[in-house]
């Protein structure tokens, strides 16, 4: 009996020395083969990511919040996927620097060139002309003719006037001069004023912004002719009475100069002309049919001059010119030549100033060539 007994108990020792060696030996084998399985698709999947690396479309984003403290479930962010066709537009540097270009803060000069005119000074500082002309008032008196070469004329930094402060001016009389409110002159940064303490000690150069004041004419007064409409005011070697009128205009204009263009001043209220683009010796001619009432030199900065009395309220004036080709009690017609253009009197380049006036009043010439 004891010895069934002890066969009984070697069998399960049996088994364990059998099978346990085998089990042992399957289990490393499943753990290498799990190894290597892991490595080849480590190394699979990093080279193909090398090879090939499409460029993703980001998905909208999505904020993950922290749902620990909550209790919940952290929320899964967007899928990543790849984008198979992109379309794009390309955006190149832009080589060249744009510099902002703002006002001037302070007056600075100019020195005028042959061909310059109050007018194309004035457009070149995008100002009035009037501006450059109040600006200027101890050179050229209100009188844009007066302009000559090399003068060196004052450019304030904006549209107004550009005022020396007087020992006994006070911000209320100098606004009111030039039609201003007082805070505008306070106001103005560029005159840097305390206005805790708004003194303004005389000799100082202030900006009046949007002032203005009325010029003084400097203009040829229009020749006295029977039943004209103008009355007699004209003096000067160039000028004769006209007792007898032998031609009259039709009150239809055509050019004076074959260019229909300006080379200087156009129409403003300091230039009651407009200045024709004409070469030296170029040929000038009459606007309309008229008796000639002024043929020669004259003051007031136009040089050679011949004035038109048309008989029927108009009067035209061409100026600065180099020679004429009429006289004066002339009878002359449209188109016919009166003179060369040049550059006499106060000029700074050969062009033909033409004034237009009707019953002693200057209008537009603009008004009234085709």
């Amino acid at each position: 009996m004891s010895q069934n007994s002890h066969e009984g108990d070697r069998k399960p020792h049996k088994f364990f020395d059998r099978w346990l060696p085998t089990l042992a030996w399957g289990i490393a084998f499943l753990s290498v083969g799990i190894i290597v399985i892991l490595l080849v698709q480590k190394w699979v999947l990093g080279k193909s990511v090398l090879e090939w690396t499409p460029e993703p479309t980001l998905a909208p984003l999505v904020v993950e919040e922290d749902m620990s403290e909550s209790g919940g479930e952290n929320a899964a962010l967007p899928g990543f996927e790849l984008a198979s066709n992109v379309t794009s537009i390309e955006r190149r540097a832009n080589p060249h620097t744009v510099i902002p270009t703002g006002g001037r803060s302070e007056a600075t000069t100019y020195i005028v060139q042959p061909g310059d005119s109050v007018f194309s000074i004035a457009t070149f500082y995008k100002l009035k002309p009037e501006t450059v002309l109040w600006a200027n008032y101890d050179q050229l008196n209100d009188n844009p003719n007066m302009l000559s070469i090399d003068m060196e004329l004052v450019i304030p930094p904006s549209d107004g006037i550009y005022y020396t402060w007087g020992k006994n001016d006070t911000v209320e009389k100098v606004a009111a001069k030039y039609f201003v409110t007082p805070d505008k002159i306070l106001t103005w940064p560029d005159n840097k004023i305390d206005l805790t303490n708004p003194v303004i000690v005389a000799g100082t150069q202030i900006m009046i912004p949007d002032g203005w004041r009325e010029n003084q004419q400097w203009i040829v007064p229009t020749v006295w002719a029977a039943n004209s409409g103008a009355s007699r005011s004209i003096s000067g070697p160039g000028s004769c009475d006209v007792p007898t009128y032998l031609a009259y205009g039709s009150g239809s204009f055509i050019w004076p100069a074959d260019n229909h263009y300006l080379s200087g001043n156009d129409y403003w209220s300091g230039h009651l002309g407009i200045d024709i683009a004409a070469g030296t010796g170029a040929p000038i001619y009459a606007a309309d049919s008229g008796m000639v009432v002024y043929a020669g030199s004259i003051g007031g900065g136009y040089g050679n001059m011949v004035m038109i009395d048309h008989g029927n309220g108009y009067h035209t004036l061409y100026a600065h010119l180099s020679s004429i080709n009429t006289y004066c009690g002339a009878a002359i017609y449209q188109g016919s030549l009166l003179g060369l253009a040049g550059s006499t009197g106060n000029s700074t380049g050969p062009h033909l100033h033409f004034e237009v006036r009707y019953q002693g009043g200057f209008i537009n010439p603009w008004y009234v060539l085709p």
